[in-house]
């Protein structure tokens, strides 16, 4: 369990909030609005209406303890270089932001940040996947143009061979394939496929895409 401060608890920040509750980490969140405090407050270890680009409110609420901080704070630019200013001058270990701009972006690459977030162009990102891919319902970005990508098997490749499928495409590796409650790691080499079945394979972008014209 960890302890982390959520700064600014619109749509974005309280979903982090309560998100990282669920995973059974202590969570202090910091809004200046009333209503976004009062909205998830009682889902948080503890919820607080106070300015964060005040310093003082920082340390009486002893935010360099934590093992990270994320800044949510969208709208107001300037607040949220402020209250980042305020953290690395406290000695936080590790500063998340939500950038707003590219300008935004850049200011905060110039402080150091060790993440910089964009919700919106990641949500469109993975949106036109969705659309593109509608077989991947997840995937996690590599380094090097690689991914692991989870596909799910629908009716139409019922009873086809995995790796006749696989092995169409070179240097994709399948890591897994899940079955109902069953986990396979090294499926038989003649192992056919059911509707409902899971793959989690790991390829680079260009593979994968050789091996998705396969599932349509």
């Amino acid at each position: 369990m960890a302890l982390f401060t959520v700064i600014g608890l619109g749509s974005f920040g309280a979903t982090v909030a309560t998100e990282l509750t669920r995973l059974k980490h202590d969570v202090i969140g910091i809004d200046l609005v009333k209503r976004h405090v009062e909205n998830i407050g009682d889902q948080l270890s503890h919820a607080v209406i106070a300015d964060a680009t005040d310093e003082h409110v920082l340390e009486e609420l002893n935010i360099q303890d934590c093992d990270a901080v994320v800044v949510a704070i969208g709208e107001d630019i300037e607040a949220s270089i402020l209250c980042v200013l305020h953290l690395k001058n406290m000695g936080v270990n590790k500063i998340w932001v939500k950038a707003k701009t590219k300008a935004h972006h850049m200011i905060l690459s110039h402080l150091g940040i060790d993440k910089i977030i964009h919700p919106e162009e990641d949500m469109g990102v993975r949106v036109a996947q969705a659309l593109n891919y509608p077989m991947v319902s997840r995937y996690m970005a590599l380094e090097d143009d690689h991914f692991i990508v989870r596909i799910n098997i629908e009716n139409k490749l019922e009873g086809v061979h995995l790796f006749g499928l696989i092995n169409q495409v070179a240097k994709v590796h399948l890591l897994l394939l899940k079955r109902g409650k069953e986990i396979f790691y090294e499926p038989a080499p003649d192992f056919t496929l059911k509707y409902g079945d899971i793959l989690i394979i790991e390829g680079s972008l260009e593979q994968l895409q050789r091996l998705s014209m396969r599932f349509l």
